[in-house]
């Protein structure tokens, strides 16, 4: 009995108590050192997100006019009915950054998948060719903001004297970034030629990745280069494809620095995106309240855009799971 006793008491090593229920000895403290180690990482973690993120949203409730002697007033959600009903300026940026969104996203898609696809079918001079087509990645925006507003010059911008030339003088001198029929385009291109070679990059990952013995199984099987790109390529990139998507999606959403060293939100408000309508109403206009219920809106919306996309992931993952 005594011998049955003893061995009831000996420790188990992978749940850290003895047999009899007692916690082994030391093992309270092994279990504390790993929160010792990660406990600095999450304090600062709170100090420099959650607790601004919070502390804005105590300031979506009040009305803080910096511009006058007022102290903050709470006035509930009166900022969010007053961007979302009664300030026209605020869905024209929404409108502004909706068309750069879809339509420039949606050609640096179309633009990258197909460079990346001529890409792939190169041998040594691939490396080469992505190296320096990654070049305008590597350029902070609002470099390529005044590169391209140097470019749009309607006296001394390179792009016009390329027009007048090939026009033999009858096109000279156009406004790009003063017109507004065609500033928020000129703001687009400057976007989608920085972030083009972006999508390049993961689609030619994600074409790499592919086995090259599902290829040569259905040219076994006679199906066309049509085929071989609907039925094979296109399926196994799309998870890639939507990946990136949503990543130049949610930059897109942000984009400001490019507008603000091109076109400055001109001519009028034709190019406003909703980023430099918020720094705007934060750092012109001094409108704590205001700037931080903006923020929140578009902070939702992106969220929700975010989901979709990765619930739409989950759903592919499903489908291909056995």
């Amino acid at each position: 009995m005594t011998h049955i006793a003893a061995a009831r008491e000996v420790e188990d090593p992978r749940q850290g108590v003895a047999e009899s229920g007692q916690p082994r000895p030391g093992f309270k403290r092994a279990r504390l050192v790993p929160i010792l180690f990660v406990l600095p990482a999450v304090v600062v973690l709170i100090l420099i997100t959650i607790f601004p993120l919070l502390y804005t949203l105590r300031l979506t409730v009040v009305s803080w006019e910096l511009t006058t002697a007022f102290p903050p007033r709470f006035v509930g959600l009166q900022n969010f009915i007053q961007i979302l009903f009664k300030d026209p300026r605020f869905w024209n940026a929404m409108k502004n950054t909706g068309i750069l969104v879809v339509a420039g996203v949606g050609l640096q898609v179309v633009l990258g998948t197909t460079i990346a696809l001529v890409l792939n079918r190169l041998g040594r001079t691939r490396t080469l060719l992505v190296s320096l087509l990654l070049i305008p990645v590597m350029i902070a925006p609002v470099v390529a903001g005044f590169q391209f507003r140097m470019i749009y010059h309607d006296q001394f911008g390179p792009l016009n004297y390329i027009i007048e030339v090939l026009s033999g003088g009858r096109v000279r001198g156009y406004a790009w970034i003063a017109d507004p029929a065609v500033a928020l385009f000129s703001v687009m291109m400057t976007d989608v030629w920085q972030w083009t070679p972006f999508m390049i990059l993961i689609v030619l990952a994600g074409l790499q990745s592919i086995p090259v013995e599902l290829y040569e199984a259905a040219v076994v099987d006679g199906a066309s280069s049509w085929q071989l790109f609907w039925r094979i390529t296109l399926p196994l990139l799309l998870s890639v494809i939507v990946i990136g998507i949503l990543v130049r999606l949610m930059d897109t959403f942000k984009l400001f620095d490019i507008v603000y060293q091109l076109t400055g939100g001109g001519p009028g408000s034709v190019t406003e995106t909703i980023a430099y309508y918020t720094y705007l109403q934060g750092f012109k206009f001094f409108s704590l309240g205001y700037t931080a219920a903006m923020a929140f809106i578009q902070l939702i919306i992106i969220t929700v855009i975010a989901q979709v996309f990765l619930g739409y992931q989950k759903r592919q993952r499903g489908e291909v799971a056995p």
